[in-house]
């Protein structure tokens, strides 16, 4: 059922005509359509439709006239409940109803198309009797007049202007006052070419009001007024709204979780060079046009630098007049803000470059920033933008180049930058010949690698020497400096060694801030393609001379963190918060001294490389870090030879029996150990020799010759030339003994060993030796006929592994902590707590799961 009253009241049902012809009838429909959906009393209809009477017709009259309406449109449509009557009808039953809807839609026209003329001219064609009508009448018409000032916008917007100049004319004459019409008017007129009628029709209006009312035109029609008097070119122009933002790449991948985070009232997006922040802010702004009718203004900062300038560009694409626009950039603030006032605008500021230049393009308006630095002297939320994810990368540059096979190794090489990305996408999509082997090929080489990331004019060293080239020199030489470097990330240290400039390339978007590490320092990281340009700028000639400098400063920090480790000497035995700070800033610099060996390596500073892979054995063997360790000795064994050093090839020669002993390969072990021994002897060094012999030794051990080890455990005690050494060898020939079974011999070579170290100060060594010493009390316990000494035995075990545990938690020292809750778990067993010491064992497996210590696991999971 279809109800209608803009114009004459009609009821049709599809094509049947159910208007009520009585005129009684038409006047009830019509009170309950002006009341639709409410209830009413039949006193509250009697007063409606005999609103001059007090109350002479009779309720019965009154049911009577509602049930013969019901007869006619049905009698769902008008129910009754408790005595009252309503129109039930849903909200697009009513046209009045379907017309505001759409109004409110933008959907001009259609609801035009609705309007036949007031409401129900024909049943209260005056609008005096019943308020109701008046009320409708006039809300109405300000929709209709709305509907129209905005319809006729859309045509104007579309080059319809003499089209509508007819109904523009009649409109102007029917509302004399409306501005908005006249304004319409006077822009049709001044498109059609008819400029001094278009004037004419604003004098016009400016005399009627001054002569009526004393006032002067809106300031809007005034000035349109000026900007036709000035002949504004811009007027000319009928594109709408203002839509300035390049073109949403349409290969734009990823971000998600970013999209819809970019817009809001102030946002800055930040993040280093090349990651994308421009084409994010660009697509989510296209995303979301829908929210700015107004227009979308963008503005390139490094391109147009001086506010002054965006200013008069963004003015004019509003309407302003080129002789309007003020001079000093004060006024031209203000006069934006004027203009973007009670607008929906976006604002999008693209590679700003600091605060200063940002400040004066702010308005209340919804306004996005780019830049490389977080501009924190701005207000407003931050969105951070990093590299693309493997996944990621892969959609990237197979939305660009297509799925042209495996593009692991590209995206490995781009390290996630977008701006290599899409130019390596770029290139293969147009050399179609091209595989991506190939092209990977091209790019291998790092010394060509930025020369080849080029497509057309877009190519990634651009993009950093921008950055590059706004630094004042002293953060450009720190750039250069830490281009010298492979390693992942460098702490802030190695920074302030560099020159003390890394927050400056921070903010200029070709460092990044990375981590707080374990050692409480501010990690930053260098992008690889950002490296590679800035050894550019360095020169390879100069990285040697850069190394050099800072390698001294290395050597004497990694020396003055491991002495605490090996330290033999009592006299500077450290305390435990001294070894656990030492171990702490040495796992939070690993990767960097691991890398920086090979760097020394490659540079040809070939006597600093194995000093300082030396110095850094005892603590990747302690923590077990076999792959570090293996890269750091090979580029180590490689510059002791190129030196022609032979103590120092001997030297790394043991260091790699140390590391196969650890892995436990025995046979190579002894190879490289024998080798280390030889060459010792040649060169007469009677300690490094010494030091050798008991390595093998502790070989021949796991060898299963003991009888060899301890001649030759034997031999190395009596050499041993201080207190370090001696313990070592009482530990080793502990080891022996145990294996051989002469128990109490072990335990008291592993108790003096135990001592010996508590008194150095070396409490992993001293751990490792208590550790041993509850495996031997644990085998006398067992070994033991009486009960009384097995339960001594058992007690004995566990005080040597809870003093272990207490020493590896003050240290900190996860595997080691790991290793004293296996001990404890085997003590466990022997005590009859089985359960308690799955649980122990349970514990100590994720430790040495997470730190990837086979061994330890294997052991851990033999007691779960």
């Amino acid at each position: 059922m279809d109800f209608r009253i803009m114009g004459g009241l009609e009821v049709r049902d599809g094509s049947e005509d159910r208007t009520p012809t009585a005129p009684k009838h038409r006047d009830l429909l019509a009170m309950f359509i002006l009341n639709a959906r409410r209830p009413l009393t039949v006193g509250r209809l009697r007063g409606l439709l005999w609103p001059r009477e007090d109350g002479d017709r009779s309720d019965s009259l009154v049911r009577g006239y509602i049930g013969q309406l019901r007869q006619l449109v049905g009698k769902d449509v008008i129910t009754t409940v408790s005595g009252t009557y309503t129109l039930a009808i849903g909200p697009d039953q009513l046209d009045a109803d379907r017309f505001r809807r759409l109004v409110e839609e933008g959907s001009y026209k259609e609801a035009l198309a609705l309007w036949r003329g007031p409401a129900l001219e024909d049943v209260d064609p005056d609008g005096t009797r019943w308020v109701e009508t008046a009320q409708l009448r006039e809300e109405l018409e300000e929709l209709r007049l709305l509907a129209l000032d905005r319809r006729i916008g859309l045509d104007l917007d579309a080059g319809r202007h003499r089209e509508v100049l007819s109904e523009l004319r009649r409109l102007v004459a029917e509302q004399p006052t409306w501005q908005r019409f006249r304004g319409h008017y006077m822009l049709a007129l001044y498109r059609s070419g008819r400029r001094v009628e278009a004037l004419g029709a604003y004098s016009s209006l400016r005399d009627e009001l001054d002569d009526g009312h004393a006032i002067e035109p809106d300031p809007e029609l005034q000035l349109l007024y000026h900007r036709m008097l000035h002949d504004d070119v811009s007027l000319h122009v009928s594109a709408g709204p203002p839509m300035l933002l390049p073109r949403d790449p349409a290969d734009f991948t990823g971000r998600a979780d970013l999209v819809d985070q970019v817009l809001g009232d102030q946002v800055v997006v930040h993040g280093p060079a090349g990651v994308g922040k421009s084409a994010l802010a660009v697509h989510a702004a296209w995303k979301h046009r829908d929210r700015f009718p107004d227009g979308m203004l963008y503005a390139d900062l490094r391109e147009t630098a001086s506010p002054a300038a965006v200013l008069e560009d963004f003015l004019r694409w509003l309407g302003c007049p080129a002789q309007a626009i003020p001079v000093t950039l004060d006024q031209r603030e203000r006069l934006f803000r004027t203009y973007a006032a009670n607008r929906k605008l976006l604002v999008l500021l693209d590679n700003a470059s600091d605060e200063a230049q940002v400040r004066p393009l702010l308005t209340a308006c919804p306004t996005v920033i780019t830049s490389r630095s977080t501009l924190s002297g701005l207000a407003g939320a931050r969105v951070p933008v990093g590299l693309l994810s493997a996944d990621e990368s892969l959609s990237l540059l197979t939305a660009i180049a297509g799925p042209l096979g495996d593009f692991s190794r590209l995206i490995e090489i781009c390290g996630g930058l977008p701006i290599a990305l899409r130019i390596a996408g770029s290139r293969l999509a147009a050399r179609r010949e091209w595989t991506v082997d190939y092209l990977v090929g091209l790019l291998e080489d790092e010394h060509g690698r930025l020369d080849r990331l080029h497509a057309g004019d877009q190519t990634v060293r651009s993009v950093f020497t921008i950055g590059y080239e706004s630094l004042p020199e002293a953060a450009r030489n720190t750039l250069r400096l830490l281009g010298a470097l492979s390693a992942p990330d460098v702490a802030d240290w190695v920074a302030a060694r560099f020159g003390g400039q890394a927050e400056a390339l921070v903010e200029a978007g070709l460092l990044e801030t990375h981590v707080v590490d374990v050692a409480g320092q501010v990690r930053y990281r260098l992008h690889g393609l950002t490296r590679l340009f800035a050894r550019e700028q360095l020169g390879e000639q100069a990285v040697p001379v850069a190394l050099a400098d800072l390698v001294a400063l290395v050597m004497a920090r990694v020396q003055a963190s491991r002495f605490s480790l090996v330290s033999g000497d009592p006299a500077t035995a450290f305390a435990t918060r001294d070894i656990r700070e030492s171990v702490e800033w040495l796992l939070a610099e690993r990767s960097f001294l691991v890398s920086l060996v090979t760097d020394l390596h490659e540079a040809a500073l070939h006597d600093e490389c194995w000093r300082l892979a030396h110095l850094l054995t005892p603590f990747l063997e302690r923590h077990r870090f076999l792959d570090d360790w293996r890269q750091a000795l090979e580029a180590a064994l490689r510059s002791a030879r190129a030196l022609g050093n032979t103590r120092a090839e001997a030297l790394i020669l043991r260091d790699e029996g140390d590391l196969h002993r650890a892995e436990r390969d025995w046979e190579r072990a002894h190879d490289r150990l024998r080798l280390a021994v030889a060459m010792f002897l040649r060169e007469n060094a009677t300690r490094d020799l010494a030091h050798t012999r008991r390595r093998l030794g502790q070989v021949q051990v796991e060898q299963g010759r003991l009888e060899e080890a301890e001649r030759t455990l034997t031999k190395c005690l009596a050499a041993a030339e201080n207190a370090r050494d001696t313990a070592e060898t009482l530990h080793a020939l502990g080891t022996v003994l145990h294996r051989a079974g002469r128990l109490d011999e072990a335990a008291e070579r592993l108790e003096e060993a135990a001592r010996t170290q508590a008194s150095l100060g070396d409490r992993h060594r001293q751990a490792d030796a208590l550790f041993e010493l509850a495996s031997v009390r644990l085998a006398q316990s067992a070994e033991s006929a009486s009960a009384a000494l097995a339960e001594s035995a058992v007690a004995g075990a566990r005080r040597s592994a809870e003093q272990a545990r207490g020493i590896a938690v003050r240290l900190g020292d996860r595997l080691l902590d790991a290793r004293a809750l296996l001990a404890l778990a085997g003590v466990n067993v022997a005590e009859g707590s089985p359960g308690r010491a799955r649980e122990l064992a349970a514990e100590a497996l994720k430790t040495f799961d997470a730190l990837g210590d086979a061994q330890g696991k294997a052991a851990a999971l033999a007691l779960t």
